[in-house]
């Protein structure tokens, strides 16, 4: 068996099981069980990362993605009661909605994804995502950077502000 048929096999396989267990996400009515399926969505994506070589992304996705965003959204889901009752309902009835704006969703990724050139040796010398993404960062990106970084600044300083006490003083 070729490697490149071995990349093929295992690249199709990652890929079916990132959709299935985000089909799980979406169609589970526990919400347990929902976040369990989306650890495991996210720890197959940093899988999929692993084998297209993208090292930095892959250690990102699972660090953030498979470890402490799931566990933010289960204390979220634990802290919150209501939705944890037996007569609590999630459904709100939009379903037609959801789907519409989903399928209009993806319709603008594939218009956007498909003309792309995927071309890979696109920095020749340059070995691994950290490197290329580091100089991609501080060379040509590095004004979009830092506006994001203001940007995240002020929704910390916004969220501060919000979850501040009014007791007063």
């Amino acid at each position: 068996m070729s490697n490149d048929l071995l990349f093929a096999i295992t690249f199709y396989v990652l890929a079916a099981l990132v959709l299935v267990s985000g089909m799980g996400v979406v169609v589970l009515h526990n919400v347990v069980h929902a976040a369990v399926a989306l650890i495991a969505c996210f720890f197959f994506v940093a899988w999929v990362y692993l084998v297209l070589n993208a090292d930095l992304l892959w250690v990102a996705q699972v660090l953030i993605y498979a470890g402490a965003i799931p566990v933010l959204i289960v204390f979220a889901i634990m802290f919150t009661r209501r939705s944890m009752s037996d007569t609590s309902n999630a459904d709100s009835g939009n379903r037609i909605w959801a789907a519409l704006v989903s399928a209009a969703i993806f319709g603008l990724l594939l218009a956007v994804l498909l003309p792309t050139n995927w071309f890979v040796g696109k920095w020749p010398g340059l070995t691994g995502t950290t490197q290329v993404i580091g100089l991609e960062l501080v060379n040509r990106y590095a004004v979009p950077f830092e506006l994001v970084s203001v940007l995240l600044l002020a929704a910390l300083i916004g969220a501060v502000i919000l979850a501040r006490r009014d007791d007063g003083s």
